[in-house]
């Protein structure tokens, strides 16, 4: 026979509980600007508490300064880690590079020559570069706005569905004892 009614909104409850979670998870990965502003509050927090330790360290009677300063086994296994990388992903790796390396010029003061030379030329070049990285941003807010409808709206018609599925089941086992008590019924002659 069916499920007892009780069982089926427990059910749908705790179906509903998991898609909101996965809705939620969903926003939250498609919100770029979010995720790397927290990943940036982790680092500045990091650092923070090591420079705390670092002072507490050289300033206290038992600390030594080579507690703040990472071991030998620890740069090597960061190496380690780099090299890893950079073997998995050698494309990526110079990739970049290469945007480091533009970043880190644009970031460089200009010379009296250069200014001279290239700066009209090299004003432009910034400008397009800039519009060119304002495009790139709104578009991935685009898709991440979309990913996020369209995940919100799985998660709607899911539900919708499973509601649906419910009801009919619900509407199914009535019909059923009502059949079992109308053929269990004394029939009077």
């Amino acid at each position: 026979m069916g499920q007892d009614p009780e069982t089926i909104r427990s059910e749908i409850a705790a179906t509903r509980e998991r898609m909101g979670d996965t809705v939620d998870a969903l926003a939250y990965k498609a919100d770029v600007k979010s995720r790397a502003k927290d990943s940036v509050n982790e680092k500045v927090d990091n650092l923070k508490s090591k420079v705390t330790g670092a002072r507490d360290s050289v300033t206290g009677a038992a600390g030594s300064v080579s507690d703040a300063a990472p071991g030998t086994e620890d740069v090597k296994h960061v190496a380690r880690r780099g090299k890893g990388l950079a073997q998995e992903n050698p494309l990526g790796l110079a990739i970049g590079s290469v945007a480091v390396g533009f970043l880190a010029g644009l970031l460089i003061p200009s010379t009296r020559v250069e200014d001279e030379k290239l700066g009209p030329m090299a004003d432009t070049l910034k400008e397009q570069v800039k519009e060119t990285a304002q495009v790139a941003v709104e578009h991935g807010k685009e898709a991440a706005q979309d990913a996020g409808q369209a995940a919100a709206q799985a998660a709607k018609d899911a539900a919708g569905s499973h509601a649906e599925d419910a009801k009919s089941d619900l509407r199914d086992q009535a019909q059923q004892g009502r059949d079992q008590v109308a053929s269990s019924a004394p029939t009077s002659s």
